[in-house]
């Protein structure tokens, strides 16, 4: 603790009781607390990156505040981020190594984000759910089975339940009608990054409404076209959102009325080939992908669908920007949006990703990879876009859509 080094984690300004914090968290799902940080106290968590002493932040911030952080202080702020998981050090190691063992010996992946992002109670997230296909926002009940041509593939929010609800809805509200899949292959959108391109697992995803089995027979074929590196970063999957709310939606949905199977399968962020000025179709692990999972469909032989868990852009001081997002922004953002939704629609891989590039990606799409993985893998002739909407907060707005493809 002489030179004590806080983990990677989630750092972003919020405003509580009309004072503004800063909100620290864990993305990768070794710790479930939330510390609201007023601003003197996260200049002093800025500090702790294994370089600077307890002497040495107790005089930085002797400069900055022009009063005095006693040492006990500070050891107080250090145990509360100890006991939270937040140091790095031999503690949190044992703790990684007991929770990595057991989501490694387990046969299911819990519901991670029951009764913190969305009700645990089966009861209380139908009424949630219900909730979404309600107008004006919603599409309206769903209907029975209509006979027009199945859905083949859809890109669906990942934005949680509150926030993105409607959005939902005209996707699921499709598919209930007009999609008889009994497998669905879920693209999910990595937040916390794995060593591969892509990451799977044969695990059963549990949720309030029961369990959704994996198809471990297509994970299978899969790995075998594709190598056993498909399983390195299975851990990813313990604590990711963009799958368990999909898995959470399919089993309470379309499980109700059918027995429904997943394949989970996780997708890194493509954003260093945009750095690189580089493309999809000239890396090799992800067009070697893209093949084995359109291959592996093919010959599966079962009524499958492909959905991209994705949202699109991520805008305003929450995610880096210096300003906060106002109504001419919102504007241009949508109009971006609906340019890159014109490209999915048209089923444009290569149209999309080069349209997020031409821009720098400045968006931060973050569904780039699940939605162009699915453009690549998918066997369907026309997309249509169901739904486009902001959450418009000036903090952090985060854009997402609901397009279907048959």
């Amino acid at each position: 603790m002489d030179c004590p080094k806080l983990r990677p984690l989630e750092a972003f300004p919020t405003e509580v009781g009309g004072q503004q914090v800063v909100c620290l968290r864990d993305p990768y799902g070794f710790s479930d607390r939330v510390l609201l940080l007023p601003h003197p106290f996260f200049f002093i968590v800025s500090l702790l990156d294994g370089r600077h002493s307890l002497l040495d932040i107790q005089a930085a911030f002797a400069r900055r505040y022009g009063e005095l952080l006693f040492r006990e202080k500070l050891e107080e702020i250090l145990r509360e981020l100890e006991i939270a998981h937040f140091l790095e050090g031999a503690g949190f190691e044992a703790h990684r190594e007991r929770v990595e063992a057991d989501f490694a010996r387990s046969h299911i992946r819990p519901a991670a984000l029951a009764g913190k992002s969305y009700e645990a109670d089966p009861e209380r997230i139908r009424i949630r759910i219900d909730g979404f296909f309600a107008p004006p926002e919603g599409p309206g009940p769903p209907q029975s089975q209509d006979g027009r041509r199945p859905i083949k593939g859809a890109v669906i929010p990942h934005i949680d339940f509150a926030r993105g609800g409607p959005c939902y809805g005209w996707a699921y509200k499709a598919l209930l009608e007009s999609c008889d899949a009994d497998l669905f292959v879920v693209l999910g959108t990595s937040h916390t990054g794995t060593k591969g391109r892509f990451a799977v697992t044969r695990k059963d995803y549990d949720t309030p409404f029961g369990v959704i089995p994996t198809d471990r027979s297509f994970v299978d074929r899969l790995i075998a076209r594709c190598g056993p590196d498909l399983l390195l970063d299975e851990q990813a999957h313990r604590a990711e959102h963009s799958i368990e709310f999909q898995a959470t939606l399919l089993r309470g949905l379309l499980g109700a009325e059918r027995t429904v199977q997943m394949v989970p399968i996780l997708c890194l962020s493509f954003h260093p080939l945009i750095a690189s000025n580089g493309s999809p179709s000239q890396d090799q692990a992800v067009t070697a992908f893209v093949e084995a999972l359109g291959e592996t469909i093919a010959a599966s032989g079962r009524r499958c669908c492909l959905i991209a868990s994705a949202d699109l852009a991520h805008v305003g001081p929450r995610f880096g920007d210096p300003e906060p997002v106002d109504g001419l922004r919102l504007k241009e953002i949508a109009q971006k949006d609906l340019t890159l939704l014109e490209r999915v629609v048209e089923r444009d891989a290569e149209g999309f990703f080069a349209g997020v590039q031409a821009e720098g990606d400045r968006w931060r799409i973050c569904g780039l990879s699940s939605i162009y993985t699915l453009l690549g893998a998918l066997p369907a002739e026309q997309g249509k876009l169901l739904k486009y909407s902001q959450w418009p907060d000036p903090i952090g707005t985060v854009t997402f859509a609901s397009v279907i493809f048959y």
